[in-house]
């Protein structure tokens, strides 16, 4: 398995992975608003049942983020692609974000994501950034583990940020 900049053929093999991913655990927000002092609490709670759940990303708007970006590179096998991470410089404030990190279905905790995320903080270094931040939905706890495990932090949200409203939770770590 190897890490390497996408071409542009690699796009097509990119939207094709299984993007989905199933939780029974979702991280819930409550917001408070205390006498003028507001409050953000999040915690971990269980679903009545697992629910698989679609990439908030999907068709024209992935390939058209993925044109945006600073940084885009696979995790191939023998020319086939198990995963991707898609990076975004914000130079002004010195941050390698990482705006996709997907690894196919069939492939995953067999240690794809983390070559992924070892290449992002390469990239990171390289570019003269200091942080890198992920962003993932409060509904994706696998990925939220997996932050976690390798060593980012939670570092705050942005409660409407996908088209879907959905809740995004950053986890950042310093390069």
């Amino acid at each position: 398995m190897q890490v390497r900049p996408a071409r542009p053929r690699d796009l097509k093999l990119c939207a094709a992975l299984d993007h989905s991913y199933t939780t029974d655990r979702v991280w819930q927000m409550e917001v408070r608003d205390d006498g003028g002092v507001v409050t953000s609490v999040f915690r971990e709670a269980y679903l009545p049942r697992e629910i698989q759940v679609d990439y908030p990303r999907q068709n024209a708007s992935l390939l058209a983020g993925w044109k945006r970006r600073d940084g885009f590179m696979v995790a191939e096998e023998e020319g086939v692609v198990y995963g991707y991470i898609a990076l975004t410089a914000q130079d002004e404030h010195g941050i390698a974000w990482v705006g996709d990190l997907v690894v196919d279905r069939a492939r995953r905790r067999q240690g794809v994501g983390t070559m992924l995320l070892h290449a992002a903080t390469q990239w990171g270094r390289e570019n003269d950034l200091c942080r890198l931040v992920a962003e993932v939905p409060t509904k994706n706890y696998p990925a939220i583990r997996f932050c976690q495990s390798r060593g980012l932090a939670f570092c705050g949200y942005n409660d409407r940020h996908w088209l879907n409203s959905d809740i995004a939770l950053f986890f950042g770590e310093s390069l």
